[in-house]
């Protein structure tokens, strides 16, 4: 439970139970200007599809007001929505450490549809097992959103018992290799896929329950067992399951999208890479890890102004700098752009800035400059 009492967040709590405090009007006001930041990327780099990827990420901390997460050290727990194709995070909600991170997730993702720019056509959803809640896969199959209708969705599902036993029905000859792609070439990868027969006891009992696609996808781990030496009480922090004498870890995903499998499996995968990307650049390139109060909503503030600045640095390599750019991280900024020795004048009403002669950063610096003021809307009439 948290209990705090922050100038910037309002409400109770109820011991025992996972409490998120209400932003006061100073913290509705910066989910605003995000809101207007990524507007204004959205109207210079125009998006019809958007990706929405959800994730929680734990920021480890000694602070004394901090509750213990679910690895056993004092934690805060966002959860974030980030925005694919603009490279933005579109939703933050900052929480505290003991909050499950798809704790009331289908509010988010519908705070999170509600900032989306209005030439957004279509929203396709893609979460970690977190998000494997049936009130928000029936929101999204059964397209209850007023604007986006349906909304399509790849999302890690849980390996139960019942799960298990559906994969163990599978045919031999239903697993599929998933390949990677590496210099043009695909190679075969120690990992197969395949569809299962699967409807989980929480939506089976009613007649117009969604359909949704199960699949697994099954990797074989690298001991194999000799026959007489099995080790029954041996346990993994994964779900496995054993076929014969080969035992395999095992990952489940849900959708209700048709394409093909091993595509899916990708797509979703995609999530994983740029996700934990981003969480390093929040807590280590602009010190979101770093949180300056005992005080939640201190901490909350300082978490969005961090999202603030991720973003207008996003928008900046986009627009001002070039696409070259979008992937590089603040110490590369820092070292090509920023930290550049010079002078800077001011003189009859304007900024000079004097380099070096011949440095390398003065193309950099006019392009982006005439990029910045391409930027600006010509006056009418």
């Amino acid at each position: 439970m948290s209990t705090k009492g922050s100038s910037l967040t309002s409400g109770g709590g109820i011991e025992g139970k996972a409490f998120i405090p209400a932003p006061n009007e100073h913290l509705r006001g910066l989910v605003k200007v995000n809101a207007d930041m990524v507007g204004f990327m959205q109207s210079h780099n125009p998006q019809k599809v958007a990706t929405l990827d959800q994730d929680a990420t734990l920021i480890e901390t000694a602070k004394l007001e901090a509750l213990y997460c679910y690895k056993k050290f004092k934690a805060y727990q966002p959860i974030n929505t980030w925005w694919a194709e603009q490279g933005m995070v579109l939703h933050t909600e900052f929480r505290d450490g003991n909050v499950p991170a798809g704790y009331e997730q289908l509010r988010v993702f519908k705070e999170a549809l509600a900032l989306l720019p209005e030439n957004v056509e279509t929203v396709r959803l893609r979460s970690d097992t977190a998000g494997y809640q049936h009130e928000l896969l029936r929101y999204c199959a059964k397209g209850e959103h007023a604007r986006f209708g349906r909304i399509e969705f790849a999302i890690g599902c849980d390996v139960t018992p019942e799960f298990k036993k559906a994969v163990m029905e599978v045919e031999p000859s239903d697993w599929q290799p998933i390949y990677k792609e590496f210099d043009g070439q695909r190679w075969k990868t120690n990992q197969e896929w395949a569809e299962v027969c699967f409807i989980p006891a929480a939506i089976g009992y009613s007649k117009n329950a969604p359909v949704y696609r199960y699949m697994a996808i099954r990797e074989v781990m690298g001991s194999i067992e000799l026959p007489g030496m099995e080790s029954p009480q041996q346990s993994f922090p994964f779900p496995t399951f054993q076929v014969s004498s080969q035992r395999y870890k095992l990952f489940g995903l849900v959708t209700n999208m048709d394409w093909a499998g091993e595509k899916l499996i990708h797509w979703h995968r995609e999530r994983c890479g740029k996700s934990e990307e981003a969480h390093s650049v929040m807590k280590e390139d602009l010190a979101g890890g770093k949180l300056p109060s005992d005080d939640f909503g201190e901490n909350a503030a300082w978490w969005w102004i961090m999202i603030l600045a991720m973003n207008l640095n996003s928008s900046m390599k986009r627009l001002a700098l070039g696409k070259s750019w979008a992937s590089k991280r603040m110490k590369a900024i820092r070292f090509s752009f920023i930290n550049i020795p010079g002078r800077i004048v001011e003189r009859s009403r304007e900024l000079i800035i004097r380099l070096v002669k011949g440095h390398p950063a003065f193309d950099l610096f006019l392009e982006a400059r005439s990029r910045i003021r391409a930027l600006v809307p010509v006056p009418s009439g």
